[in-house]
């Protein structure tokens, strides 16, 4: 976790193209305002499997605060596959599909960005707030989004 929010810093730019939409470009600047979870998962990727069904739930869960989801399908060369992995779980938050890992390469700098499934939480300024490296549950993350949530915007009194 990085606290306080003042020590927290900003990723590279994170988007590219919707996995179910190849003609859409999605990123996080299309959440203004909101706390965006970026989850990094693959179809092939066990723990992905067991995982998405968990981040799903929080997201129905906590999207009424503002909070957005946005996946990253790395390393699926069969884009038809990773649809498949979506659809057939009821994911309804979107994804980026960039099997060449382009978006995790911008996305650098000092956060680790090779680990699948990884996800990044960041505040309602897009900075980064927490760094998971593991499968999560839901416990594991309900929470921090919350409090995260509750958080005031820049400039706004504590």
């Amino acid at each position: 976790r990085y606290d306080p929010p003042s020590e927290r810093g900003a990723p590279g730019k994170i988007s590219g193209p919707d996995l179910l939409d190849p003609d859409r470009t999605i990123g996080v600047e299309d959440f203004p305002g909101e706390v965006v979870v970026v989850n990094v998962w693959g179809q092939w990727c066990g723990p992905c499997r067991t995982e998405i069904g968990q981040l799903q739930q929080v997201y129905e869960q906590t999207r009424h605060l503002d909070v957005a989801f946005l996946g990253i399908n790395v390393r699926d060369n069969n884009r038809d596959a990773a649809v498949d992995f979506v659809t057939d779980r009821k994911i309804t938050f979107p994804s980026i599909y960039d099997p060449a890992m382009r978006t995790m390469i911008a996305f650098g700098g000092k956060y680790p960005t090779t680990v699948i499934p990884s996800t990044v939480v960041l505040d309602r300024e897009h900075r980064v707030a927490a760094v998971f490296l593991r499968e999560l549950l839901a416990e594991d993350l309900r929470p921090l989004i919350e409090r995260l949530a509750a958080e005031p915007a820049s400039g706004q009194p504590q």
